[in-house]
């Protein structure tokens, strides 16, 4: 049996401002905005490439905007990733270099931390 993490929460203040962001700033796509009953709105968007999808709305966790742990992107190419967030306004920090890859940083509007990841090679095994 597969236990796949498809879709994490992450508690924003207002909701449509921060779809705006996910969307037109992080490039994340829109795939379901509905009022499945009352006093709940579900919104689900997913990073291009990404087999999990975040969740924001209304009614959907009690944990305060801004405190959703600090969740992780993994991309192929740093440097594409930075310019990509960049020229779409989003404050992104200078690409750092660890030993366990180079990474790029950056909060949503209500202060949910982002990190961007690009891994070292690997060695592969013959």
């Amino acid at each position: 049996m597969d236990w796949k993490l498809e879709v994490v929460t992450v508690p924003v203040s207002d909701v449509d401002r921060a779809k705006t962001f996910y969307v037109d700033q992080a490039g994340f796509n829109a795939d379901y905005d509905e009022r499945p009953m009352e006093g709940i709105r579900f919104v689900q968007l997913t990073p291009p490439g990404s087999g999990c999808s975040i969740a924001i709305g209304e009614g959907l966790t009690e944990a305060p905007p801004g405190t959703a742990a600090e969740l992780m992107l993994v991309v192929s190419d740093i440097q594409a990733a930075h310019n990509q967030l960049k020229d779409k306004g989003v404050d992104v920090s200078d690409v750092e270099i660890q030993d366990w890859g180079q990474f790029v940083y950056f909060s949503d509007p209500d202060g949910n931390k982002w990190a961007v990841q690009q891994l070292p090679p690997r060695e592969t095994s013959s």
